[in-house]
């Protein structure tokens, strides 16, 4: 049975209101609760960005049953990766062993703010070397690290839960699903594309958890859900090579100008069909995903959201 996740998203809630939903979500029955971790909202409609680590130990402590996740962290630039092995076992204590690392190699809109954003070839060699020092400072080893972009003298992590959390690593292709399967102990994707899954098992990850990440927007107005997710996610479709290099909520505005309402439909189901809503999530499972985390785009609906989620949606979910 597929592990079904709500996304916590920092572009549009502030800190309380995500603490209360992952509350009202749990309760609801959802098994899993991940978290962007941003700086910057992708558009200026969305209206929030709190610090997600912040977030993350007031979910830990107000939640008992839910996985956790951060879906996911950039190690290259904004957070030493020492620190986030920090982090990520601190959080891992305070959830009794319920949180797994997420980790990607990043968009400028959330890194540049403390320096300029690397060439890909240059950020793809930092992720390699921040996955290098992450792994044993998970696992409890003092480490010595000198490299290309990273220099660790000495660290030690020393608060850390039972297990090492698990590490799970944002692919998009060949190289970064090989990543994952030789440093990771699972695959994130954002799309339900099997080749990807079979990227990652070839390389050594057979059997290693499949994350995914399915956008919808349910309300009881279909035309109303369409003018939200045009709104707030019009961006979606601009494809990660694009939007890993935007520096801003103002160059997203400018480069979705022309996306219409109906572009951005196509790809993400509204309105009350849950039938509709179901079919999106069956994509990831029937791509081969194992834990696929749902997005409810706009942030006043959630309550709404998760009320019919826990009466409509996840019995549904459970039966594929």
């Amino acid at each position: 049975m597929v592990n079904v996740g709500y996304t916590l998203l920092c572009e549009q809630a502030g800190p309380k209101q995500l603490v209360d939903y992952a509350v009202r979500a749990e309760a609801a029955g959802f098994d899993q609760l991940v978290i962007s971790d941003h700086y910057y909202p992708w558009l200026d409609s969305q209206g929030h960005s709190p610090y997600a680590w912040s977030v993350l130990g007031a979910v830990a402590h107000a939640t008992s049953r839910a996985e956790l996740m951060s879906f996911v962290t950039c190690p290259i630039r904004r957070y030493h990766p020492a620190v986030v092995a920090q982090k990520a076992s601190t959080v891992g204590v305070l959830s009794d062993g319920r949180f797994t690392l997420g980790l990607g190699a990043g968009e400028n809109l959330n890194e540049h703010v403390v320096g300029g954003w690397p060439h890909v070839q240059q950020r793809h060699e930092m992720f390699e070397e921040a996955l290098q020092i992450i792994r044993p400072l998970l696992n409890g080893e003092t480490l010595t690290f000198s490299g290309n972009h990273f220099d660790v003298p000495d660290a030690y992590v020393w608060d850390r839960p039972d297990r090492p959390v698990p590490m799970a690593i944002a692919a998009s292709g060949r190289q970064s699903a090989t990543l994952a399967a030789e440093y990771g102990n699972g695959i994130v994707a954002t799309e339900p594309d099997r080749h990807i899954i079979e990227m990652y098992d070839d390389a050594g990850g057979a059997g290693q958890p499949r994350y995914g990440q399915v956008a919808i927007c349910y309300g009881p107005d279909e035309a109303e859900c369409r003018k939200i997710v045009h709104d707030q996610f019009r961006w979606f479709g601009l494809g990660w090579k694009v939007n890993a290099e935007l520096p801003g909520p103002d160059s997203f505005e400018a480069a979705s100008q022309y996306v219409r309402e109906e572009d951005v439909a196509e790809g993400i189901s509204c309105g009350p069909d849950v039938d509709r809503h179901v079919e999106a999530f069956k994509k990831f499972v029937d791509a081969g995903f194992s834990h696929v985390a749902v997005v409810q785009v706009g942030g006043d609906s959630q309550p709404m959201f998760l009320d019919w989620a826990r009466e409509e949606l996840l019995p549904r979910l459970r039966e594929l």
